[in-house]
């Protein structure tokens, strides 16, 4: 079968006598899964498969072992917990053994990265059909020439029967994900949640490409018709997905990029949507997935007789999400790459009605608001709750940044310097007061301002210094009502906003203190000023 790579796994020191399935495709993954009760066709075609107890990221269960490799170039800490190479080689030992014992193993070699010059060539070797199918989908697949000649740099093991001794292999519970950058190696156990490999494939490439000087980013980006990328940074909710997919500009990506010195390009050749209350009304591109051969849909709800989907059934989980190949969403780049971008966007959905809907950052303002990676959740429904929560998660993007945040954002700061590249911070959280006294930012007047913003016209209009936050705000926008920009009018109490908006800026200088030995003076004087 010539879709056997010429490095077996043998060669790899992996021990299996099993039946081995190399690099199928989508039909002879989906039958496979299918035939081993791993999952069931809905009635237009996709695989419906469960996740079990773990329906999302477990996060505490990630370790980077700690060796001469990694322990002066990781930022250790909450986010990124060692594992002792001890550790790590009782776990390998064990997990081999596990491997060794399988009937039957599924492996894909595939490219973390759309860039030829900037991607890692990646081995999965799954137990499952459908998480073989799951990281196809989602990474970038090779032609049948570059997997005649492909040479894996790094493997992901996955076996979500695989149960670790916290006694033995220094785990928090029977669930681990160790990352051993020394030997190449990812060892993934006790989870059947899927994006476990996504992720350690984008945790790695933010961990090499710096080394490049290459950004790595958790952001979605598109192109204009005159081939101008924007990027758009921002955590779960503030919009990234949304307002990427713009019927009239082209898709790179909906989640992981890199900027390297000639272009913008993809981490992954899929996308990994959430289809929890997914309307065909507001995101059609995506719904329109739900109904195709190749689609794979974990924790989505399915009537056992008519195969019907129930997308609005949150019974298995709230993070029901669905994987396709970016192809699926027309409109698409057609090597997942863009040139260099004109415009940065740091989406925000500030909860507390402070921040005006749209305001342009200088590059030390950009490097400032980068490295806080401001959002705000509502309240919550607790009784006797009522303010709103303020989420700082550097880089937007903490827990998959391997290095200390400052190397992220210097590589910003120099990247948005050799490129000229515009910055603009927006809002699409609440205006007119905070959450439960204002209302959320109008989609259409966001839609207006990033336009504007995109096609150049907003530079040449007239702008004011926020009092508070330093930035500039524009005064008029056609189209947009001017009270909106201004937000502190909007408010009927306007000291209530002033004490808002100082709450605000004291949370962010608050925030900013780790970071602030690590940048240099003009990034730290673009901080806001408290009263």
């Amino acid at each position: 079968m010539s879709n056997i790579s010429s490095v077996s796994l043998k060669d790899q020191g992996f021990a299996n006598s099993g039946e081995q399935h190399w690099n199928l495709g989508a039909p002879a993954l989906v039958e496979a899964a299918v035939s081993r009760g791993e999952g069931h066709l809905a009635k237009d075609g996709p695989l419906v498969v469960e996740t079990g107890k773990h329906t999302g990221r477990s996060a505490n269960d990630k370790f980077i072992v700690r060796d001469g490799e990694t322990e002066d170039s990781v930022w250790w800490g909450k986010t990124n917990v060692g594992m002792t190479p001890d550790h790590f080689a009782a776990l390998k030992e064990d997990f081999l053994a596990a491997l060794a014992e399988k009937d039957t193993l599924f492996v894909q070699d595939l490219f973390g990265g759309s860039q030829p010059e900037h991607r890692v060539n990646v081995r999965i070797i799954n137990e499952l059909a459908w998480h073989n199918l799951f990281i196809r989908t989602m990474l970038v697949r090779p032609d049948a020439e570059e997997l005649a000649a492909f040479v894996p740099e790094y493997t992901i093991i996955d076996l979500p029967s695989f149960k670790a001794d916290p006694e033995r292999h220094g785990t928090r519970s029977e669930t681990v994900i160790a990352v051993n950058l020394t030997e190449k190696l990812i060892l993934i156990g006790g989870t059947a949640y899927a994006g476990e490999m996504k992720k350690s494939v984008f945790g790695l490439l933010n961990y090499l490409l710096p080394l490049d000087s290459v950004m790595p980013m958790h952001c979605s980006a598109n192109m204009g018709p005159e081939g101008d990328t924007a990027i758009f940074f921002g955590l779960s909710g503030t919009g990234k997905t949304t307002l990427s997919a713009d019927a009239s500009r082209v898709l790179i990506g909906d989640d992981e990029h890199g900027w390297s010195d000639t272009a913008v390009f993809n981490f992954e050749g899929g996308c990994y949507a959430k289809m929890i209350r997914l309307s065909e009304e507001a995101e059609p591109e995506i719904f329109a997935t739900t109904r195709r051969f190749g689609t794979v849909l974990e924790n989505v709800v399915m009537d056992p007789e008519t195969r019907e989907l129930d997308l609005d059934d949150n019974s298995k989980a709230e993070n029901t999400r669905g994987a396709y190949p970016i192809d699926f969403i027309p409109n698409t780049s057609e090597k997942n790459m863009g040139p260099v971008p004109k415009n940065i966007i740091m989406l925000t959905a500030d909860a507390f009605g402070v921040l005006p809907p749209i305001s342009r950052l200088t590059p030390e303002q950009a490097m400032y608001h980068f490295l806080s990676g401001y959002t705000a959740k509502v309240a919550g429904t607790e009784i006797g709750v009522t303010e709103p929560e303020a989420t700082f998660s550097t880089c937007f993007g903490a827990p998959f940044m391997p290095r200390h945040p400052s190397v992220y954002g210097n590589l910003l700061k120099e990247r948005i310097a050799k490129g000229g590249v515009r910055c603009w911070l927006v809002n699409t959280g609440w205006t007119g007061g905070k959450y439960g006294e204002g209302s959320r930012m109008p989609i259409k007047a966001t839609r207006a301002l990033l336009n504007a913003a995109l096609d150049g016209s907003l530079n040449n209009g007239e702008f004011r210094i926020d009092e508070n936050f330093g930035f500039e705000v524009p005064v008029s926008v056609p189209g947009v009502d001017s009270a909106i920009l201004d937000p502190r009018s909007t408010w009927s109490d306007t000291s209530a906003y002033d004490e808002t908006a100082q709450k605000l800026v004291k949370l962010f200088i608050d925030n900013f203190e780790q970071f602030a030995e690590h940048v240099d003076q003009n990034v730290r004087q673009a901080a806001p000023t408290a009263a």
